[in-house]
């Protein structure tokens, strides 16, 4: 049983290989989560959860989900925990321990997997370099074959992450005002001139938070569901969103372009 949450498709890509290697079900936590997320687990399946970083720390979403889960025969089962990432992870799975911890669970590995860079939302941030979202795309593509064998054979102890220079000014720190005060979806405007108005971005939210299908022009709920995970800002094929000013002129991606080689 592996549960993800994916905005650009990095994450739900890694969470099918494993899935495939493994033969574990994959579920949504974006599906699960409104849920009574009570689960009984068949002998020998393993527990899995994996995400993307979010500041520093595992996505508000992630968070609320693990702390509502009830699974009724946990003890003894296998359980791994995969986040993917531009770059460093800080404290994330320090803090997913602590969540896990709360409702009886202990994370027996834990992997951080290095992707293509999504979010462009701060002046110093932006999209990879063709030739740099090539290579992640490619180095990802032999490490999960690696970790998923790993999961697989459930080798427990395995601490496969990258933290960074300073884990705890980026997860504690920076990470906690990023995840309370910008994770927020009133600075998203369409430029009503350039939207070809498909519905793309809508069907791409994860959690469901725009309103506006083919024929219209997208809306925001403002509602708190926005995990700010970009996946509408990403799709867009007319680049007619934006995030305030923090996205003049950057790039866009998600897991499966053409011109990114990977699979949607």
């Amino acid at each position: 049983m592996i549960f993800y949450f994916s905005g650009t498709g990095n994450t739900r890509w890694a969470a099918r290989q494993i899935a495939e290697i493994t033969g574990e079900r994959l579920l949504s936590i974006a599906g699960e989560a409104d849920g009574d997320c009570r689960y009984a687990l068949a002998e020998g399946e393993r527990i899995g959860f994996c995400f993307p970083v979010h500041g520093w720390q595992p996505p508000a979403i992630v968070r609320n989900f693990i702390s509502k889960c009830k699974f009724d025969n946990a003890k003894g089962h296998f359980c791994f925990a995969l986040c993917t990432c531009g770059d460093n992870i800080g404290r994330t799975m320090e803090m997913l321990a602590a969540d896990l911890h709360k409702v009886g669970i202990q994370a027996d590995s834990v992997f951080s997997l290095a992707m293509p860079n999504t979010y462009v939302c701060l002046p110093f941030m932006n999209t990879d370099r063709p030739d740099v979202e090539r290579k992640k795309i490619a180095d990802a593509g032999s490490a999960i074959v690696e970790i998923a064998q790993a999961i697989k054979e459930r080798h427990k102890g395995v601490c496969s992450t990258v933290k960074g220079p300073v884990p705890y000014l980026l997860s504690n720190v920076i990470g906690r005002y990023f995840n309370s005060r910008m994770i927020t979806d009133r600075p998203f405007r369409v430029d009503s001139s350039a939207c070809i108005r498909c519905g793309r971005c809508a069907a791409a939210c994860p959690t469901g938070n725009i309103s506006g299908g083919a024929g219209n022009l997208p809306v925001w709920h403002n509602d708190g569901h926005c995990t700010c995970c970009m996946a509408c800002y990403h799709h867009c094929p007319a680049h007619a969103i934006s995030y305030g000013r923090s996205t003049r002129h950057k790039g866009q991606y998600y897991f499966g372009r053409k011109n990114n080689n990977g699979n949607a």
